[in-house]
């Protein structure tokens, strides 16, 4: 007779599984709560700025698109970082995520070359010793004539 119960370690894994789950939700939400604070904010200070005034249900609708859009952006970033072989998100990817639009694309390389020349001047990199390491170079296998 098969015995179909699950074991110990279907259970710790599943329950492992589960609560890296719920952890993970934990800070989604905790991010995406701070998100909305703080659109709220700007859009409120912004209102005032400009002597408007702006419904509370159409400023939580603009966060929670604002925290789809840069959910989505994060995605392709890391997508576009794992396509040129890296682990990182660097600026090129950053750029080419807003290649679509010409102004912002504009704008951050822009931005790129003004942190680039803000930037002090890296010493170049030395280039490597073309002789392999196993090797002794001629010179010093030589031995002085007594």
């Amino acid at each position: 007779m098969l015995n179909n119960s699950p074991t110990m370690e279907d259970l710790d894994g599943g329950m492992a599984s589960d609560v890296e789950r719920e952890e993970e939700e934990a800070v989604t939400d905790l991010l995406r709560d701070r998100f909305r604070l703080y659109t709220i904010s700007i859009a409120e200070d912004e209102a005032k700025q400009c002597g408007m005034e702006v419904s509370q249900p159409i400023i939580t609708c603009i966060s929670d698109l604002a925290f789809k859009f840069a959910e989505q952006l994060s995605k392709d970033l890391e997508l576009f970082a794992h396509h040129a072989g890296r682990k990182s998100v660097n600026m090129e990817d950053v750029i080419l995520s807003a290649h679509r639009n010409d102004h912002l694309a504009a704008s951050l390389r822009s931005f790129c070359n003004d942190l680039k020349t803000k930037e002090p001047s890296l010493e170049r990199k030395r280039k490597k010793n073309p002789r392999r390491e196993g090797r002794v170079a001629p010179d010093l296998l030589r031995t002085p004539d007594t």
